[in-house]
């Protein structure tokens, strides 16, 4: 499957397509919310794991419902390393299929889920990871990028 057509700032007010993860492995994950103690978790790992992720040929990308000035005040405390998008809107987060019904304490309500993607080179999603572990999804990644990008 094809990942959808998307157009996006980043952190950096910079404009990202679906076009440009055209030519090599990304993984995209969604998260709920910037500087939540989950999210930061999930975040920070893949800060640390950049540099050996980039090295296996994997970038990451973030996206959240989060503004582009949150995003920016994410990285900046976190020092994060790497692309965070804004989908305000939630049309890009929902066209992927992660925005969805969840329950807490009693109460339901629509909500981005802890999802990634693992996407090819072509822009087809390989791999789908749905309600990860933000303290141990980056070695799953790394274990199936490896047999994946054979």
């Amino acid at each position: 499957m094809k990942i959808p057509t998307f157009s996006l700032q980043d952190q950096n007010e910079n404009t990202i397509t679906d076009k440009d993860l055209l030519g090599s492995w990304t993984l995209i994950y969604f998260y709920p919310k910037d500087n939540t103690p989950g999210c930061t978790v999930e975040a920070c790992s893949f800060r640390d794991g950049r540099e050996m992720l980039e090295q296996m040929g994997l970038r990451v990308i973030g996206i959240s419902k989060d503004s582009v000035k949150s995003h920016k005040k994410f990285v900046d405390k976190f020092n994060l390393n790497f692309t965070l998008l804004s989908d305000e809107s939630t049309k890009v987060i929902e066209a992927f299929g992660s925005w969805k019904l969840k329950k807490f304490m009693g109460r339901e309500y629509m909500g981005i889920n802890r999802d990634s993607y693992l996407v090819n080179p072509e822009g087809e999603i390989v791999k789908k990871y749905e309600g990860v572990n933000p303290k141990t999804h980056i070695k799953e990644i790394v274990e199936d990028f490896k047999e994946l990008s054979r």
